[in-house]
């Protein structure tokens, strides 16, 4: 027979335990066994109303616009993702960075920053074009030259360089999570570097792919995976897809208007042992 003071202590002891686990509200909330996931696409806070303990996270920027006419992809938006990030109860702001313009007269814009807590990942940097704004934009990943030049750098830990330009021919593609954006050659423009899967939600999801760089006659570049827009073909470039960072496709010569395309809106993800 357990003594009565035994079996009171175990009932505190396993309410202790039960009320150790986070408890806390913001964004969309899903189920992945014993773990909750919270999912931000806009601006918003993370609300911890109970509990203490670590988190996992992603936090992805905003991708890079392409640049315009010839021009270089977009850069992926900086992609950073972690387990062991302390958490307890107060609210902690989330940013959701959007994707940066698609150049119309010159580069494209950079992404914005996503940040939750105290992790900022950068936005993508906007792709050069073959005027007098060559360079693709430094960023999370780079944007791929346009002209003469070269691609921009990326961050490290967070993504790749972007591609360089041949000549006034074609141009570099947007790096990527996972790959430098390739160099443009011979009239085709580069593809934009490859993203990375992640299983946070409980199913695998590639981020932070770069765009596509523009063409000059010959073949615009394709998106890396993780959202990258293609480079203009035959009428219009492909933005970045929102909500996984993507940098948008660059603008094309011959094929009017010429613009490139905007990049894709980043996303926050926080998953944690709830039960």
């Amino acid at each position: 027979m357990v003594p009565l003071g035994a079996h009171k202590a175990a009932i505190m002891g396993a309410a202790g335990a039960i009320g150790s686990f986070i408890v806390a509200t913001g964004g969309t909330i899903t189920t992945d066994g014993d773990y909750k996931i919270h999912s931000f696409t806009s601006s918003d806070t993370f609300e911890v109303t109970e509990g203490s303990g670590d988190v996992q996270y992603l936090v992805i920027a905003g991708g890079g616009g392409g640049g315009q006419n010839r021009g270089g992809g977009g850069g992926a938006g900086g992609f950073r993702t972690a387990t062991g990030l302390s958490v307890s109860v107060q609210e902690y702001p989330v940013t959701i960075g959007a994707g940066g313009s698609g150049g119309t007269s010159a580069r494209g814009g950079n992404g914005v920053d996503s940040v939750f807590s105290s992790i900022t990942s950068i936005g993508g940097g906007g792709g050069g074009y073959h005027g007098s704004l060559k360079a693709g934009l430094s960023g999370g990943s780079g944007g791929g030259a346009g002209g003469s030049s070269t691609g921009g750098s990326g961050t490290a830990g967070q993504g790749n360089d972007g591609g360089d330009a041949n000549h006034d021919y074609s141009a570099g593609g947007g790096g990527g999570k996972s790959a430098a954006g390739a160099d443009g050659s011979g009239g085709n423009g580069g593809n934009g570097g490859n993203g990375l899967a992640s299983s946070i939600t409980g199913s695998s999801v590639t981020y932070a792919g770069g765009g596509g760089g523009g063409k000059y006659g010959g073949s615009a570049g394709s998106g890396g995976s993780g959202g990258g827009g293609a480079g203009m073909s035959n009428g219009t470039a492909t933005a970045g897809t929102n909500g996984l960072g993507g940098g948008g496709g660059g603008g094309s010569d011959p094929s009017s208007p010429y613009y490139g395309a905007a990049g894709g809106s980043g996303i926050v993800i926080i998953r944690y042992k709830y039960q």
